[in-house]
């Protein structure tokens, strides 16, 4: 009797840590790992984070019309683990110095702004990511200007186009592009 009762639950073991194991490998399947560069000489700027997909949601809103991503609360800026940003050189945003480094970035949006915070502790995950952020590690928080107006795009991009002596950091997904602009410290 206690072998049969052994290998039941080792059967069950089995089975649950196949399927925490097929979940977390196809997790990124839906939400798939990219990467954004800005790269002049020797200057870097590279943003790691994950693309969910709109799949006929509304992704910016009040969180009382269920909006994926509700006004005034933070987002990890993506899915799965949270967007990193490293800088290979000092650079200025808003006026603010944000120095060379690896950089948690998560956001607040709003409808007519964003709120982009640089947070120095990197290697956030899950879904309670804004929850448990801790804002006391932000090192510089920043204003982003929002377009609503714009064709859709399904899959969350972020992506970094230089504009004279800038460097725009745009956050596009649904008919939302929120812009922050980034200049270089020579």
């Amino acid at each position: 009797m206690t072998k049969k009762i052994l290998l039941g639950v080792g059967v069950l073991i089995l089975i649950i840590a196949g399927y925490v194991g097929y979940v977390l490998l196809t997790t990124k399947n839906h939400s798939p790992a990219a990467v954004a560069e800005f790269r002049d000489g020797d200057f870097l700027i590279q943003v790691n984070y994950s693309q969910p997909f709109k799949k006929g949601r509304l992704i910016f809103g009040t969180e009382a019309e269920g909006a994926l991503v509700p006004f005034g609360m933070k987002w990890r800026t993506g899915a799965n683990e949270a967007t990193e940003i490293s800088l290979s050189g000092d650079v200025l945003i808003a006026g603010k110095l944000l120095k060379a480094g690896r950089y948690s970035l998560y956001s607040i949006p709003d409808a007519t702004m964003w709120t982009i915070a640089f947070n120095s502790k990197v290697g956030y995950w899950g879904k309670g990511f804004g929850d448990v952020f801790d804002e006391s590690l932000d090192v510089l928080r920043a204003t982003a200007s929002v377009q609503n107006d714009l064709p859709e795009v399904e899959q969350f991009t972020i992506s970094l186009t230089p504009a004279d002596s800038l460097i725009n950091m745009h956050f596009s997904w649904d008919k939302t592009r929120a812009t922050l602009p980034i200049q270089r410290v020579q």
